[in-house]
């Protein structure tokens, strides 16, 4: 596996992310479908190799995480 080439597509990811949620809101569907959908193909592109699936499943935790944060920050 290309690990270089892994990471550098995660660091785009999360720039992507970061578009996504500024465009679309992290309360949008739209934001979470392709969250779900960039992170399946990610995994399915380095052939489901653990070390991918692990990375990709922490960083839906940490946008999940920050999503959550941000929710409790409004109802303050």
């Amino acid at each position: 596996m290309d690990y270089k080439a892994f990471f550098t597509e995660v660091a785009d990811w999360i720039i992507q992310a970061n578009h996504m949620a500024t465009n679309h809101g992290m309360d949008s569907d739209v934001f979470w479908k392709w969250v779900m959908d960039s992170t399946a193909a990610i995994c399915e592109k380095y052939g489901n190799n653990q070390l991918v699936l692990n990375q990709m499943v922490m960083l839906f935790y940490w946008l999940e995480g920050f999503y959550a944060e941000s929710v409790r920050g409004k109802g303050s």
